[in-house]
């Protein structure tokens, strides 16, 4: 789950990052409650989870004078389609430098990644596609607390040896909290010296209990529905319903549509021993999706039972048309009674995909 700014520079702080004065407002109200506690002139950045918000017009500079106005203006736009419900009102930095910084997974290596470049801000991902060189990397073995010192060195190359401590603390906070990505862009020096001007953390979804968190806000509504029935659900874009059992199987067949040209509009693994209820769920919730045309459910009788899968498929009552794939244990039985509804049972994988494939 991917934290707001607000939320990780508070992590950070409480790690030792400096980063810059502000405060929360979620109305312009509240930005008069606090204008005193801030600088003369400020900025405004809008607290929405979405990627290039510099440039969608998610921040702007504002001053005593005009920040209760830009603040209202604020609350009643959309930043990429998103609503802003939260703003961060921040002292503006002076800034002399930018750098950027970020630890992350390699899951490769099964390691820490340290990624430093001495040119942080907007434009990081032009960089690294120009100039590929000026990224400098490190990998730290997960068992380490810290970052040892001759590789902070060679990380910072030339860059202010202040920085060291800060990139170290960031490490601290990617272990404390089960950090996939830990970043600061920029990571800036100034004047009074360095902070963190923005902030991104990203938590494995897998440790969120343990982090006292107790919602995924990442999750969409079908998709928080699907947690609730323990089912491994992914919204995709496309508009074939993808029902399977096993993560293999339900990979492969997302494969094969896309093979013919297809598009899937989910992933959904129902697990195995799936019985006649929770195919019927399973079924309803991907046809709530109005993007979804047609379904493939790709089943393979071991434990589940074909005929039971079947019943679920009848008893759903969804208008989409359904193509099954089924093989196994009672797989006459479940044929038999998918025919007599007037569902389409073909017999191979290939021929399913092939035949919600053309349907759309």
């Amino acid at each position: 789950m991917k934290l707001l700014e607000y939320e990780a520079k508070t992590i950070f702080a409480a790690h030792g990052i400096p980063v810059p004065k502000g405060v929360v407002i979620k109305s312009s109200a509240e930005l008069a409650a606090h204008i005193l506690d801030l600088p003369a002139e400020f900025i405004l950045k809008a607290q929405v989870d979405v990627g290039g918000r510099g440039k969608a017009g998610g921040i702007l500079m504002a001053d005593r004078k005009n920040g209760g106005e830009r603040a209202i203006e604020f609350f009643e736009k959309t930043i990429k389609g998103v609503p802003v419900h939260e703003i961060l009102a921040e002292e503006r930095l002076a800034i002399t430098h930018e750098y950027y910084a970020s630890i992350a997974i390699n899951r490769s290596s099964k390691q820490a990644l340290i990624l430093f470049t001495d040119s942080g801000g907007v434009d990081i991902e032009t960089l690294v596609k120009k100039r590929p060189d000026a990224i400098r990397k490190a990998s730290i073995p997960l068992l380490l607390n810290r970052i040892p010192s001759f590789m902070l060195r060679d990380l910072l190359g030339s860059a202010p040896k202040e920085l060291g401590p800060v990139i170290q603390s960031l490490y601290r906070v990617f272990l404390a909290k089960d950090a996939l990505l830990a970043e600061i862009n920029p990571l800036v020096t100034s004047a009074t010296g360095v902070y963190a001007a923005d902030a991104k953390l990203i938590i494995d979804d897998n440790a969120l209990g343990r982090q006292g968190i107790i919602q995924n806000r990442d999750l969409t509504e079908r998709e928080r529905e699907a947690e609730k029935y323990g089912f491994s659900y992914v919204e995709l874009h496309g508009n074939i319903g993808v029902i399977g059992n096993g993560a293999g199987l339900t990979m492969a067949t997302l494969d094969l549509i896309e093979y013919y040209r297809g598009h899937a509009a989910n992933f959904l693994d129902v697990g195995g021993g799936a019985d006649q209820e929770r195919v019927m769920h399973a079924v309803r919730l991907v046809a709530a999706d109005p993007s979804v045309k047609v379904i493939v459910v790709n089943l393979l009788g071991g434990i589940t039972r074909c005929d039971d899968v079947a019943r679920g498929i009848i008893s759903a009552g969804i208008p989409q048309p359904v193509i099954v794939r089924l093989a196994g244990t009672n797989e006459a039985e479940g044929r038999r009674l998918l025919a007599g509804s007037g569902y389409r049972m073909l017999e191979s994988m290939e021929q399913a995909v092939l035949a919600a494939v053309e349907a759309v």
